[in-house]
């Protein structure tokens, strides 16, 4: 709960907030930007280039490719929703940005990262299918289930996030203006309210649990089926092509939980003991790494995807 400040510390509902970016970090702040600005062209370019070969290539429209464009697109989206203004506070220092702009922001950051990881539980279902019951796959999964699947992962993103705007904008005071962040986190904005603050927390952590905890759980689910299917087959060789064609899954999986949970668990139970820059740095890292690795990790280790990029290239360089 949060204290109330003497009456004349209080602001009414402000027009607008000011972002500061990461505090402590001031006079370093402008070479982050050699760091996220390469991230975020990382991942416009790779992410774009995934999405553009999937939609020309008719081979690609294939169930597990689909999935791979969802996750291409979310990454884009969440990129977008965060990279611009961090990368406008990083190299010009504080800026405005209006109170309902903020709370827009704030729907569009946690809305995707819960697309996000309801998509990785879905690509490792769809990795437990392939490996498991290969022969029933093409009956199992089919293109019209992965449309279902995305209704569905954007439809539980959007009711489960909406509640987080609503539950700032029914507060009237703020016992400040300025976000200690470089972009509008839920928890951040919080911490500025004038008022009884528990229902946020508690729908926080209930949702933490709810979306990471769930999917995390059905992800150690699938690999679990998987594992037992990998070790029923036959050879050492056969055992490890079927594991190899989810190890870029796997990487995918840990570039975007492990950052993930570490910024969580700092926020919750580290705000003595990990320095406010050093958990607002990573949580911003934990937004922007994986869009930009994803791309190369698929691009790089799924052969019709190579291929592609591949000819693609050769046919522009022969132009010239």
């Amino acid at each position: 709960m949060a204290e109330a400040p003497q009456p004349n510390s209080t602001f009414s509902r402000p027009t607008f907030f000011i972002l500061t970016g990461i505090p402590g970090l001031a006079g370093a702040q402008a070479w982050l930007t050699l760091v996220f600005g390469p991230m975020y062209l990382l991942s416009l370019l790779g992410n774009g280039a995934l999405l553009t070969v999937m939609q020309i290539d008719p081979t690609l429209h294939q169930p597990m490719f689909l999935l791979l464009a969802m996750l291409a697109a979310t990454d884009l989206g969440l990129a977008t929703s965060v990279a611009p203004g961090l990368l406008a506070v990083l190299w010009l220092g504080p800026r405005p940005v209006p109170y309902a702009a903020c709370l827009v922001q704030m729907f569009f950051v946690h809305a995707l990262t819960a697309v996000e990881s309801g998509v990785l539980l879905a690509m490792a279902c769809d990795r437990a299918v392939a490996v498991g019951r290969l022969l029933h796959y093409s009956v199992l999964v089919t293109k019209a289930r992965m449309g279902y699947a995305a209704l569905a992962l954007a439809l539980r993103a959007v009711s489960i996030v909406v509640p987080f705007p609503l539950l700032v904008a029914r507060f009237e005071h703020f016992q400040a203006t300025t976000i200690d962040h470089a972009y509008c986190a839920h928890m951040a904005v919080v911490e500025l309210v004038v008022g009884n603050t528990r229902a946020n927390n508690l729908y926080g952590l209930a949702l933490s649990l709810a979306v990471s905890g769930v999917d995390i759980l059905g992800i150690t689910g699938s690999y679990g089926l998987i594992a037992q299917a990998v070790l029923r087959m036959p050879t050492w060789e056969v055992r490890a092509k079927a594991f190899g064609t989810c190890s870029s899954h796997i990487c995918v999986i840990l570039a975007f939980y492990v950052p993930g949970l570490f910024s969580y668990l700092t926020h919750r139970f580290g705000r003595h003991t990990v320095p406010k820059p050093v958990h607002i740095l990573l949580s911003n890292i934990y937004l922007l790494l994986p869009p930009a690795l994803n791309p190369l990790i698929y691009g790089a280790r799924t052969k019709q995807i190579r291929d592609h990029l591949l000819e693609i290239f050769t046919f522009r360089k022969s132009q010239f």
